[in-house]
Protein backbone atom coordinates (compact mmCIF):
# COMPACT_ATOMS: atom_id res chain seq x y z
CA UNK A 1 0.00 0.00 0.00
CA UNK A 2 1.12 3.55 -0.93
CA UNK A 3 2.51 5.55 2.44
CA UNK A 4 0.32 8.48 2.95
CA UNK A 5 3.09 11.42 4.34
CA UNK A 6 2.57 12.33 7.63
CA UNK A 7 2.64 16.52 7.73
CA UNK A 8 3.29 18.28 10.61
CA UNK A 9 2.98 21.92 11.87
CA UNK A 10 6.10 24.14 12.77
CA UNK A 11 5.89 27.06 14.44
CA UNK A 12 9.66 27.57 15.46
CA UNK A 13 12.87 25.73 14.60
CA UNK A 14 12.71 23.77 17.86
CA UNK A 15 9.44 22.59 16.85
CA UNK A 16 10.30 21.64 13.41
CA UNK A 17 13.22 19.40 14.84
CA UNK A 18 10.65 17.98 17.61
CA UNK A 19 8.16 17.10 14.75
CA UNK A 20 10.88 15.42 12.50
CA UNK A 21 12.38 13.60 15.36
CA UNK A 22 9.04 11.71 16.95
CA UNK A 23 8.02 10.61 12.98
CA UNK A 24 7.10 13.57 10.94
CA UNK A 25 7.52 13.32 6.80
CA UNK A 26 7.44 16.68 6.44
CA UNK A 27 6.73 20.13 7.92
CA UNK A 28 5.64 23.31 6.82
CA UNK A 29 6.31 26.30 8.10
CA UNK A 30 5.51 30.23 7.34
CA UNK A 31 7.66 33.20 8.24
CA UNK A 32 5.26 36.64 9.35
CA UNK A 33 6.10 38.50 6.35
CA UNK A 34 5.37 35.57 3.67
CA UNK A 35 2.20 34.09 5.29
CA UNK A 36 -0.75 34.29 7.29
CA UNK A 37 1.26 33.35 10.24
CA UNK A 38 1.90 36.83 11.91
CA UNK A 39 3.18 35.60 15.07
CA UNK A 40 5.42 33.10 13.39
CA UNK A 41 8.47 32.34 15.62
CA UNK A 42 10.75 31.97 12.77
CA UNK A 43 13.33 34.36 11.46
CA UNK A 44 14.84 33.65 8.08
CA UNK A 45 17.78 32.34 9.44
CA UNK A 46 16.16 29.53 11.26
CA UNK A 47 14.48 28.74 7.87
CA UNK A 48 17.21 28.46 6.70
CA UNK A 49 18.72 26.21 9.40
CA UNK A 50 15.07 24.71 9.36
CA UNK A 51 15.62 23.64 6.05
CA UNK A 52 18.87 21.77 6.23
CA UNK A 53 18.00 20.17 9.15
CA UNK A 54 14.71 18.25 7.15
CA UNK A 55 16.81 17.58 4.32
CA UNK A 56 19.50 15.98 5.90
CA UNK A 57 17.44 13.82 7.62
CA UNK A 58 15.47 12.96 4.25
CA UNK A 59 12.42 14.90 5.27
CA UNK A 60 10.50 17.91 3.43
CA UNK A 61 9.40 21.14 4.17
CA UNK A 62 7.07 23.19 3.19
CA UNK A 63 6.61 27.43 3.26
CA UNK A 64 3.74 29.26 2.90
CA UNK A 65 3.24 32.41 0.40
CA UNK A 66 -0.71 32.05 1.60
CA UNK A 67 -1.45 35.78 2.23
CA UNK A 68 -4.64 37.46 0.26
CA UNK A 69 -2.74 40.38 -1.36
CA UNK A 70 -3.67 43.84 -1.90
CA UNK A 71 -1.58 46.62 -4.10
CA UNK A 72 0.84 47.05 -1.28
CA UNK A 73 1.30 43.52 -0.49
CA UNK A 74 1.69 42.91 -4.11
CA UNK A 75 5.04 45.48 -4.18
CA UNK A 76 6.68 43.19 -2.00
CA UNK A 77 5.94 39.95 -4.08
CA UNK A 78 9.43 40.49 -6.04
CA UNK A 79 11.63 40.42 -2.37
CA UNK A 80 9.48 37.52 -0.91
CA UNK A 81 9.55 35.47 -3.92
CA UNK A 82 13.35 35.94 -4.66
CA UNK A 83 13.81 34.93 -0.81
CA UNK A 84 11.56 31.83 -1.86
CA UNK A 85 13.58 31.02 -4.74
CA UNK A 86 17.20 31.16 -2.47
CA UNK A 87 15.82 28.84 0.40
CA UNK A 88 14.82 26.49 -2.10
CA UNK A 89 11.65 24.38 -0.10
CA UNK A 90 9.79 21.66 -1.30
CA UNK A 91 6.92 23.18 -1.84
CA UNK A 92 5.31 26.50 -1.19
CA UNK A 93 1.40 27.26 -0.13
CA UNK A 94 -0.65 29.83 -2.10
CA UNK A 95 -4.23 30.67 -1.71
CA UNK A 96 -4.47 33.99 -4.18
CA UNK A 97 -4.56 33.38 -7.94
CA UNK A 98 -2.83 36.31 -8.66
CA UNK A 99 0.56 35.20 -6.00
CA UNK A 100 0.20 31.45 -7.64
CA UNK A 101 0.09 32.88 -11.18
CA UNK A 102 3.52 35.16 -10.06
CA UNK A 103 5.05 32.41 -8.87
CA UNK A 104 4.53 30.60 -12.21
CA UNK A 105 5.90 33.43 -13.88
CA UNK A 106 8.98 34.49 -11.79
CA UNK A 107 9.94 30.94 -10.10
CA UNK A 108 8.79 28.29 -12.51
CA UNK A 109 11.22 25.51 -10.23
CA UNK A 110 8.97 25.94 -7.10
CA UNK A 111 6.16 23.13 -6.59
CA UNK A 112 2.88 25.60 -6.24
CA UNK A 113 0.51 24.20 -3.40
CA UNK A 114 -2.94 25.11 -2.97
CA UNK A 115 -3.32 26.32 1.02
CA UNK A 116 -6.47 25.13 2.70
CA UNK A 117 -7.30 29.05 2.43
CA UNK A 118 -8.44 28.48 -1.03
CA UNK A 119 -11.33 26.12 0.07
CA UNK A 120 -10.59 23.54 -2.16
CA UNK A 121 -13.82 21.25 -1.70
CA UNK A 122 -14.50 19.70 -4.98
CA UNK A 123 -13.04 17.77 -7.88
CA UNK A 124 -14.23 20.46 -10.43
CA UNK A 125 -11.68 22.86 -8.05
CA UNK A 126 -8.91 20.60 -7.78
CA UNK A 127 -8.91 19.89 -11.70
CA UNK A 128 -9.34 23.62 -12.27
CA UNK A 129 -5.96 24.24 -10.16
CA UNK A 130 -4.17 21.39 -11.39
CA UNK A 131 -4.72 22.88 -14.70
CA UNK A 132 -3.17 26.04 -14.04
CA UNK A 133 -0.25 24.17 -12.68
CA UNK A 134 -0.66 23.09 -9.16
CA UNK A 135 1.13 19.99 -7.95
CA UNK A 136 -1.07 19.78 -4.80
CA UNK A 137 -4.38 20.59 -3.60
CA UNK A 138 -5.55 21.12 0.49
CA UNK A 139 -8.78 19.80 0.35
CA UNK A 140 -10.64 22.09 2.72
CA UNK A 141 -12.04 20.45 6.49
CA UNK A 142 -15.49 20.78 5.39
CA UNK A 143 -14.88 17.92 2.65
CA UNK A 144 -16.82 14.63 4.06
CA UNK A 145 -14.75 11.21 3.55
CA UNK A 146 -17.28 10.39 1.06
CA UNK A 147 -16.24 13.41 -1.14
CA UNK A 148 -12.73 12.85 -0.91
CA UNK A 149 -12.73 9.52 -1.89
CA UNK A 150 -14.97 10.62 -5.23
CA UNK A 151 -12.21 13.58 -5.18
CA UNK A 152 -9.38 11.16 -4.99
CA UNK A 153 -11.18 9.10 -8.08
CA UNK A 154 -11.75 12.18 -10.37
CA UNK A 155 -8.23 13.31 -9.67
CA UNK A 156 -6.00 10.44 -9.58
CA UNK A 157 -2.51 12.31 -11.11
CA UNK A 158 -2.75 15.29 -8.72
CA UNK A 159 -1.41 15.29 -5.11
CA UNK A 160 -4.16 15.74 -2.48
CA UNK A 161 -3.80 16.33 1.38
CA UNK A 162 -6.43 16.71 4.16
CA UNK A 163 -6.42 17.42 7.71
CA UNK A 164 -6.63 14.71 10.05
CA UNK A 165 -5.80 16.39 13.25
CA UNK A 166 -6.26 20.10 15.71
CA UNK A 167 -8.34 22.82 15.79
CA UNK A 168 -11.57 23.52 13.84
CA UNK A 169 -12.94 26.76 12.83
CA UNK A 170 -16.02 27.84 13.56
CA UNK A 171 -16.41 29.84 9.56
CA UNK A 172 -15.41 28.26 6.53
CA UNK A 173 -11.87 27.18 6.37
CA UNK A 174 -10.44 29.91 8.29
CA UNK A 175 -12.65 32.84 6.20
CA UNK A 176 -14.13 34.31 9.39
CA UNK A 177 -14.90 38.38 9.52
CA UNK A 178 -16.20 38.01 13.77
CA UNK A 179 -12.17 38.83 14.71
CA UNK A 180 -11.89 41.55 12.34
CA UNK A 181 -15.09 42.97 13.58
CA UNK A 182 -14.70 42.32 17.38
CA UNK A 183 -10.59 42.71 17.86
CA UNK A 184 -9.96 45.10 14.43
CA UNK A 185 -7.41 41.45 13.89
CA UNK A 186 -7.80 39.70 10.70
CA UNK A 187 -8.08 36.69 10.88
CA UNK A 188 -7.70 36.33 6.68
CA UNK A 189 -3.94 38.19 8.04
CA UNK A 190 -3.35 35.72 10.36
CA UNK A 191 -4.19 37.40 13.78
CA UNK A 192 -7.47 35.90 14.26
CA UNK A 193 -8.08 36.44 18.17
CA UNK A 194 -10.17 33.59 18.42
CA UNK A 195 -13.13 35.23 19.18
CA UNK A 196 -15.39 31.73 18.33
CA UNK A 197 -13.42 30.42 21.71
CA UNK A 198 -14.66 33.85 23.87
CA UNK A 199 -17.80 33.46 26.05
CA UNK A 200 -20.71 35.75 25.71
CA UNK A 201 -23.73 36.64 27.71
CA UNK A 202 -26.86 37.83 27.43
CA UNK A 203 -27.86 41.26 28.62
CA UNK A 204 -31.87 42.88 28.82
CA UNK A 205 -32.46 46.42 27.37
CA UNK A 206 -35.27 47.97 28.90
CA UNK A 207 -37.09 50.79 27.41
CA UNK A 208 -35.37 53.79 29.13
CA UNK A 209 -32.63 52.90 27.32
CA UNK A 210 -30.74 51.26 30.44
CA UNK A 211 -28.69 48.10 29.58
CA UNK A 212 -29.47 44.94 32.83
CA UNK A 213 -27.36 41.94 32.93
CA UNK A 214 -29.71 38.87 33.22
CA UNK A 215 -28.53 36.60 36.68
CA UNK A 216 -28.24 33.38 36.41
CA UNK A 217 -27.84 30.91 39.62
CA UNK A 218 -28.36 27.91 41.65
CA UNK A 219 -32.06 28.64 41.77
CA UNK A 220 -32.91 29.74 38.42
CA UNK A 221 -30.70 28.30 36.39
CA UNK A 222 -33.75 25.32 35.56
CA UNK A 223 -36.37 27.73 35.60
CA UNK A 224 -36.19 28.73 31.33
CA UNK A 225 -34.42 28.70 28.46
CA UNK A 226 -33.05 31.24 25.54
CA UNK A 227 -34.33 30.58 22.19
CA UNK A 228 -33.93 32.16 19.17
CA UNK A 229 -36.53 32.14 16.43
CA UNK A 230 -35.57 33.18 12.54
CA UNK A 231 -38.18 35.00 10.60
CA UNK A 232 -38.33 32.40 8.03
CA UNK A 233 -38.01 29.62 10.17
CA UNK A 234 -40.97 30.62 12.51
CA UNK A 235 -41.15 26.89 13.93
CA UNK A 236 -37.62 26.11 14.17
CA UNK A 237 -36.30 27.52 17.73
CA UNK A 238 -32.22 27.97 18.25
CA UNK A 239 -31.50 27.21 21.83
CA UNK A 240 -28.73 29.38 23.18
CA UNK A 241 -27.02 27.84 26.14
CA UNK A 242 -25.69 30.06 28.97
CA UNK A 243 -24.86 29.15 32.63
CA UNK A 244 -23.57 31.67 35.49
CA UNK A 245 -20.18 31.55 33.61
CA UNK A 246 -21.39 33.19 30.14
CA UNK A 247 -22.07 30.79 27.03
CA UNK A 248 -19.95 29.54 24.28
CA UNK A 249 -21.72 29.76 21.37
CA UNK A 250 -19.45 29.18 18.10
CA UNK A 251 -17.20 26.85 20.04
CA UNK A 252 -16.03 24.23 18.37
CA UNK A 253 -14.35 20.81 19.63
CA UNK A 254 -10.85 19.76 18.06
CA UNK A 255 -10.82 17.46 15.37
CA UNK A 256 -9.22 14.30 15.93
CA UNK A 257 -9.40 11.15 13.00
CA UNK A 258 -7.62 8.25 14.42
CA UNK A 259 -10.42 6.40 15.01
CA UNK A 260 -10.74 6.64 11.24
CA UNK A 261 -7.09 6.97 10.02
CA UNK A 262 -7.53 3.09 8.56
CA UNK A 263 -10.36 4.49 6.21
CA UNK A 264 -8.39 7.90 5.22
CA UNK A 265 -5.49 5.37 4.50
CA UNK A 266 -7.24 3.06 1.97
CA UNK A 267 -7.87 5.93 -0.15
CA UNK A 268 -4.00 6.83 -0.94
CA UNK A 269 -4.09 10.37 -0.23
CA UNK A 270 -0.52 12.14 -0.56
CA UNK A 271 -0.02 14.18 2.85
CA UNK A 272 -2.15 13.78 5.97
CA UNK A 273 -2.01 17.40 7.60
CA UNK A 274 -2.05 18.27 11.25
CA UNK A 275 -2.39 21.62 12.51
CA UNK A 276 -1.32 23.40 14.88
CA UNK A 277 1.64 25.99 14.58
CA UNK A 278 1.06 27.99 17.68
CA UNK A 279 0.98 24.85 20.07
CA UNK A 280 4.35 23.64 21.88
CA UNK A 281 6.47 20.98 21.08
CA UNK A 282 4.67 18.87 23.06
CA UNK A 283 1.64 18.83 20.97
CA UNK A 284 4.00 18.39 18.25
CA UNK A 285 5.41 15.56 19.25
CA UNK A 286 3.11 13.64 20.85
CA UNK A 287 0.68 13.90 18.23
CA UNK A 288 3.73 12.68 15.80
CA UNK A 289 4.60 10.25 17.63
CA UNK A 290 0.85 8.28 18.02
CA UNK A 291 -0.25 9.23 14.09
CA UNK A 292 3.25 7.76 13.01
CA UNK A 293 3.24 4.53 15.23
CA UNK A 294 -0.52 4.13 13.73
CA UNK A 295 -0.05 5.17 10.08
CA UNK A 296 3.00 2.17 10.28
CA UNK A 297 0.99 -0.50 11.89
CA UNK A 298 -1.90 -0.16 10.04
CA UNK A 299 0.05 -0.54 6.80
CA UNK A 300 1.85 -3.62 8.42
CA UNK A 301 -1.48 -5.30 9.31
CA UNK A 302 -4.46 -3.16 8.69
CA UNK A 303 -6.87 -6.27 9.31
CA UNK A 304 -5.77 -6.06 13.03
CA UNK A 305 -5.25 -2.75 13.86
CA UNK A 306 -7.23 -0.71 16.45
CA UNK A 307 -7.23 2.95 17.02
CA UNK A 308 -7.19 2.67 20.98
CA UNK A 309 -3.47 2.72 21.75
CA UNK A 310 -3.14 5.58 19.74
CA UNK A 311 -6.00 7.79 20.91
CA UNK A 312 -4.55 6.86 24.82
CA UNK A 313 -1.32 9.26 23.44
CA UNK A 314 -3.61 11.65 22.02
CA UNK A 315 -5.94 12.39 25.01
CA UNK A 316 -2.27 13.06 27.34
CA UNK A 317 -2.63 16.57 25.15
CA UNK A 318 -4.99 19.25 26.38
CA UNK A 319 -7.89 19.52 24.06
CA UNK A 320 -11.26 21.11 23.85
CA UNK A 321 -12.62 17.39 23.18
CA UNK A 322 -12.37 15.79 20.16
CA UNK A 323 -14.56 15.36 17.01
CA UNK A 324 -14.75 14.27 13.74
CA UNK A 325 -14.64 17.49 11.91
CA UNK A 326 -16.67 17.04 8.62
CA UNK A 327 -16.14 13.65 8.01
CA UNK A 328 -19.37 11.74 8.24
CA UNK A 329 -20.91 14.94 6.38
CA UNK A 330 -22.50 17.96 8.12
CA UNK A 331 -21.79 18.67 11.86
CA UNK A 332 -23.59 17.98 14.95
CA UNK A 333 -24.37 18.91 18.21
CA UNK A 334 -21.73 16.66 19.72
CA UNK A 335 -18.93 18.69 17.57
CA UNK A 336 -19.41 22.12 19.51
CA UNK A 337 -18.99 22.72 22.82
CA UNK A 338 -21.19 25.35 24.09
CA UNK A 339 -20.40 25.37 27.82
CA UNK A 340 -16.62 26.16 27.99
CA UNK A 341 -13.98 27.24 25.98
CA UNK A 342 -10.72 26.11 27.75
CA UNK A 343 -8.78 22.69 27.55
CA UNK A 344 -8.85 19.89 29.36
CA UNK A 345 -6.49 16.83 30.00
CA UNK A 346 -4.88 14.80 32.59
CA UNK A 347 -1.14 15.28 31.50
CA UNK A 348 0.79 18.34 31.47
CA UNK A 349 4.25 19.38 29.33
CA UNK A 350 6.82 18.90 32.41
CA UNK A 351 9.77 19.84 29.79
CA UNK A 352 12.35 19.26 27.14
CA UNK A 353 15.98 17.88 27.19
CA UNK A 354 17.64 20.63 25.34
CA UNK A 355 21.43 19.91 25.18
CA UNK A 356 23.25 16.99 26.86
CA UNK A 357 25.75 18.68 28.58
CA UNK A 358 29.04 15.74 28.64
CA UNK A 359 26.62 13.22 30.89
CA UNK A 360 24.41 15.33 32.15
CA UNK A 361 20.85 16.19 30.60
CA UNK A 362 20.13 20.14 30.47
CA UNK A 363 16.37 19.56 31.08
CA UNK A 364 14.37 23.19 30.89
CA UNK A 365 10.95 23.43 32.77
CA UNK A 366 7.48 23.86 31.37
CA UNK A 367 5.51 23.12 34.53
CA UNK A 368 6.46 23.02 38.06
CA UNK A 369 7.96 19.59 39.42
CA UNK A 370 7.20 18.28 43.58
CA UNK A 371 10.42 15.65 44.64
CA UNK A 372 9.10 12.48 43.93
CA UNK A 373 6.58 13.34 41.17
CA UNK A 374 6.59 10.80 38.41
CA UNK A 375 8.17 12.46 34.64
CA UNK A 376 7.45 10.63 31.76
CA UNK A 377 10.34 11.14 28.81
CA UNK A 378 8.54 10.16 25.69
CA UNK A 379 10.94 7.75 23.69
CA UNK A 380 10.96 8.52 19.83
CA UNK A 381 10.05 5.60 17.40
CA UNK A 382 7.96 3.89 19.76
CA UNK A 383 4.88 4.84 22.53
CA UNK A 384 6.96 3.68 25.55
CA UNK A 385 8.14 6.42 28.01
CA UNK A 386 10.72 6.04 30.11
CA UNK A 387 10.05 7.05 33.95
CA UNK A 388 12.22 9.17 36.18
CA UNK A 389 11.17 10.18 39.95
CA UNK A 390 13.88 13.03 41.15
CA UNK A 391 14.29 13.77 44.75
CA UNK A 392 16.26 16.92 44.60
CA UNK A 393 16.37 19.51 41.76
CA UNK A 394 20.05 20.81 40.73
CA UNK A 395 19.26 24.42 39.13
CA UNK A 396 21.48 24.03 35.69
CA UNK A 397 22.96 27.82 35.61
CA UNK A 398 23.30 28.74 39.36
CA UNK A 399 23.62 25.05 40.43
CA UNK A 400 21.40 25.63 43.61
CA UNK A 401 19.32 22.59 45.16
CA UNK A 402 15.73 22.55 45.85
CA UNK A 403 13.40 20.29 46.58
CA UNK A 404 10.54 21.46 43.84
CA UNK A 405 10.90 23.52 41.02
CA UNK A 406 8.67 26.61 38.56
CA UNK A 407 9.05 27.21 35.24
CA UNK A 408 9.96 30.35 34.17
CA UNK A 409 12.40 32.53 32.39
CA UNK A 410 13.89 29.40 30.95
CA UNK A 411 14.37 27.35 33.81
CA UNK A 412 17.06 24.89 33.88
CA UNK A 413 17.82 22.09 35.71
CA UNK A 414 20.50 19.43 35.26
CA UNK A 415 19.88 15.86 35.21
CA UNK A 416 22.96 13.89 36.29
CA UNK A 417 23.72 10.38 35.31
CA UNK A 418 23.05 8.04 38.41
CA UNK A 419 19.56 9.58 38.41
CA UNK A 420 18.63 7.29 35.54
CA UNK A 421 17.38 4.10 35.85
CA UNK A 422 19.77 2.65 32.88
CA UNK A 423 23.66 2.46 31.84
CA UNK A 424 23.71 6.79 30.38
CA UNK A 425 24.95 5.43 27.29
CA UNK A 426 21.88 3.54 26.84
CA UNK A 427 19.89 6.65 28.25
CA UNK A 428 21.39 9.00 25.25
CA UNK A 429 20.75 6.49 22.59
CA UNK A 430 16.93 6.70 24.23
CA UNK A 431 16.69 10.21 24.71
CA UNK A 432 18.23 12.66 22.41
CA UNK A 433 18.25 16.27 22.41
CA UNK A 434 14.24 17.86 22.36
CA UNK A 435 12.78 14.81 23.62
CA UNK A 436 9.82 15.64 25.52
CA UNK A 437 8.56 14.50 28.63
CA UNK A 438 4.80 15.27 30.85
CA UNK A 439 3.48 14.72 34.14
CA UNK A 440 -0.04 13.46 35.37
CA UNK A 441 -2.19 15.46 36.66
CA UNK A 442 -5.63 14.57 37.95
CA UNK A 443 -8.51 16.39 36.77
CA UNK A 444 -11.02 17.48 39.44
CA UNK A 445 -14.57 18.39 40.40
CA UNK A 446 -16.17 20.34 37.22
CA UNK A 447 -13.20 19.57 34.85
CA UNK A 448 -13.22 15.89 35.44
CA UNK A 449 -16.85 15.74 34.86
CA UNK A 450 -15.90 17.77 31.42
CA UNK A 451 -13.77 15.71 30.25
CA UNK A 452 -15.59 12.45 31.11
CA UNK A 453 -18.65 13.98 29.16
CA UNK A 454 -16.23 14.64 26.05
CA UNK A 455 -14.86 11.15 25.59
CA UNK A 456 -18.47 10.27 25.81
CA UNK A 457 -19.87 12.27 23.35
CA UNK A 458 -16.93 11.26 21.30
CA UNK A 459 -17.33 7.77 21.69
CA UNK A 460 -20.71 8.58 20.29
CA UNK A 461 -19.52 10.13 16.94
CA UNK A 462 -17.12 7.60 16.43
CA UNK A 463 -19.80 4.59 16.79
CA UNK A 464 -22.19 6.19 14.12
Amino acid sequence: MAKSELLLPAGSLVKLKTAIMYGADAVYAGTPDMSLRTQSAFTLEDIKEGIDFAHKKGKKIYLTLNLFIHNDDAQKLPQFVATLRDLAPDGVLVADPGVFDYLGQNAPELNRFISTQANVCSSAAVKFWQKMGAKLCVLGREVSFEEMRQIRKDCPDIMLETFIHGAMCMSYSGRCLISNFLADRSANKGKCAHCCRWHYKLHLKLKDGTIKDIEINEQNKDMFEFLLKEDFRPDEYYEIIEDEHGGYLLNSKDMCLMPKLGQILDLRLDSLKVEGRNKTEYYAGTVARAYRKAIDDYLKNPTEWSPDIYMKELLTLQNRGYCLGFFDGKLTNLSQNYEYTRTLGEYLFAGSIIKWDGNDAIFELRNYIESNETIEFLIPNTLDVLKLKLEKFEDADTGEVTNKVSAGQNKKIRIKADAWPKPIDEIKKLLPQYVIARKFQPLTGENKQMYAQNLKEFECLCQK
